[in-house]
């Protein structure tokens, strides 16, 4: 069973958003707008927002350049994770991460499953980090980055989550390049 320990202080991280689509823009960018917003409900930090084409390079290109900034924690992207021809996000997200969080996409079903039965078979939901960075790609529909959110990130995210979470071994991420 996981809890909340009240009597550990909050860490806030700092969170890049990124939307991959070929027909959104910031002004009707639903799901950006969406996770925007329940990042800072949370009482996390907007590092960055974007949104870039369904094109592999592209996505994978933003990617690499948030992980390569010391103020970017966490990166999410919404959209791109289906099956048709253009859904090239998992494929970019993979080219840059050094591990994968193989459960995420696991745990992610398991929510969608209770939402939309069957038809959470149709997400490739992935989470890995690189370069000290956690990145996780979200479908692109509002309610999936709303269970995303409410059911998984908002307690990995918190600190105060146990019996653990992704918050406290942050800083241990790339523990491997740093001198011994």
């Amino acid at each position: 069973m996981s809890t909340l320990d009240m009597s550990l202080e909050f860490i806030p991280v700092r969170i890049a958003v990124l939307t991959v689509s070929d027909t959104r823009t910031l002004s009707d960018d639903k799901s950006g707008d969406t996770l925007v917003r329940m990042i800072e409900d949370a009482g996390h930090a907007i590092a960055d927002r974007a949104i870039v084409t369904d094109d592999r390079a592209s996505i994978s290109d933003h990617l690499t350049a948030w992980i390569g900034r010391d103020d970017v924690d966490v990166v999410i992207s919404t959209g791109g994770t289906g099956l048709t021809g253009r859904d090239v996000t998992v494929e970019a997200h993979r080219d840059v991460y050094e591990k994968e969080i193989d459960a995420f996409g696991t745990v992610f079903t398991i929510v969608s499953m209770q939402k939309i039965g069957t038809s959470a078979v149709q997400s490739r939901a992935t989470g890995g980090v690189a370069n000290g960075t956690y990145l996780f790609a979200l479908p692109g529909s509002t309610g999936a980055c709303k269970d995303a959110w409410n059911e998984i990130l908002k307690f990995q995210l918190d600190y105060r989550h146990k019996p653990c979470n992704f918050v406290q071994i942050l800083p241990r991420l790339d523990e491997h390049k740093r001198r011994k």
